[in-house]
């Protein structure tokens, strides 16, 4: 049974990724922006799975270590063990670099990148004790196909390719797995460098996303897919 923490779970990817651990049977601590969102989120996936007493959340930002920390003990102390770390929060800013203020560069790069080595950091001691542990991260082709005005988006998810795979290569061999997971288009609400057309059907889903992390979580323990590129099968 996975028992996980997914950030960034009271919409699109996360939420996805959330309702699909619980639909597997695990047990889910999510995390948000606001209380109102987190508790809003809890309360549809514990209906929705029919078992509100295996989800739980806390209003977290990534970029507050000390806020991390708790949200890792507060993991374990509801559910009794930690399993699987989801770090799927992020946020985008696109425009040219030299409109790109200090604060926004910062809000991309300590929640894309520092927020996930805060989560993971801190993770790792209980993933540790499980009996095999996945730490799986929610990047983007972006950080390997760059564009133009999203300078600090595009150094972010290659910055977390990078420190996904260094990580992978730590930890194979204390039965903790790490992938990285890089999705193409998705239609979400999440701001992209184009403008949202009529006709997003052809687009991922956030539920196409919350299938590949899920067959990731089956993979028998001797096989580690360290890297997931999921893109539209056509383009428009």
């Amino acid at each position: 049974m996975h028992t996980a923490i997914v950030t960034g779970a009271t919409k699109g990817i996360g939420y996805a990724i959330a309702s699909s651990i619980l639909e597997m049977g695990g047990k889910v601590m999510i995390t948000g922006r606001t209380e109102a969102g987190v508790q809003d989120a809890v309360a549809r996936l514990g209906k929705a799975a029919g078992a509100p007493s295996r989800v739980t959340g806390r209003a977290v930002d990534v970029r507050d270590r000390k806020a991390v920390d708790g949200l890792v003990a507060a993991t374990v102390e509801q559910f009794g063990s930690l399993n699987t770390l989801i770090n799927n929060a992020g946020v985008g800013v696109f425009s040219e670099v030299e409109k790109t203020s200090d604060e926004e560069w910062a809000q991309v790069i300590d929640t894309n990148l520092t927020g996930v080595f805060y989560c993971t950091r801190a993770a790792i001691p209980a993933l540790r004790q499980a009996n095999g542990a996945w730490i799986i991260n929610i990047a983007s082709l972006a950080g390997r196909n760059y564009f133009a005005k999203a300078a600090a988006y595009c150094a972010s998810k290659a910055g977390l390719v990078a420190f996904s795979e260094a990580v992978m290569l730590e930890l194979r061999n204390d039965n903790i797995r790490v992938s990285v997971v890089m999705p193409g288009s998705v239609a979400t609400d999440f701001s992209g460098p184009s403008a949202k057309t009529d006709d997003e059907s052809w687009k991922l889903t956030a539920e196409d996303i919350a299938q590949a992390v899920a067959d990731l979580l089956r993979h028998p323990g001797r096989s580690l897919p360290s890297k997931v590129e999921i893109r539209p099968a056509r383009t428009t």
